[in-house]
């Protein structure tokens, strides 16, 4: 009788999504990085490899529940490859594929569009030779993000 644990039936690669509006590239993309939590993981994993228990610590307000979700559906988009080491229960690493590090300067992009943002709402006008880091800003989660080359 083998006694060696196996990998639940469920787990399985998952399909890339069908886009809500077919031929619509906008909606592609959104649907591929628009979770609330995923441009996040992309920044988390533009470090490097992590496991999902240092990437569940480094996102405090997600549940693992919610993290685990985000990931499967980046995973079938193409953006984060999954890799097993070791029998079961094996340690999952999740990186960031070549697909997956071409998000990066899209998300500065978002970064750099947000603090404008914020500042037109406060008032401020736009943020016209005001540098300001949004990672200090933004506490905890956003501390240690990778600095990409100004857009």
């Amino acid at each position: 009788m083998d006694t060696a644990k196996k990998a639940p039936a469920g787990n399985r690669p998952r399909v890339a999504r069908a886009n809500a509006i077919p031929g619509c590239a906008l909606t592609a993309a959104l649907a591929a990085i628009g979770g609330r939590w995923k441009l996040f993981v992309v920044y988390r994993l533009s470090d490097g490899p992590r496991h999902f228990a240092a990437l569940r610590r480094s996102l405090p307000d997600v549940s693992a529940k919610v993290l685990a979700q985000q990931l499967r559906e980046m995973q079938a988009d193409g953006l984060v490859s999954r890799e097993r080491s070791g029998p079961v229960p094996a340690v999952v690493h999740y990186t960031l594929t070549p697909h997956g590090r071409s998000v990066l300067p899209v998300a500065e992009a978002i970064r750099h569009w947000g603090m404008a943002h914020q500042a037109a709402h406060a008032g401020l006008g736009p943020a016209d030779g005001v540098v300001v880091d949004a990672r200090a800003v933004c506490g905890d989660v956003d501390s240690d993000l990778p600095r990409t080359s100004s857009l």
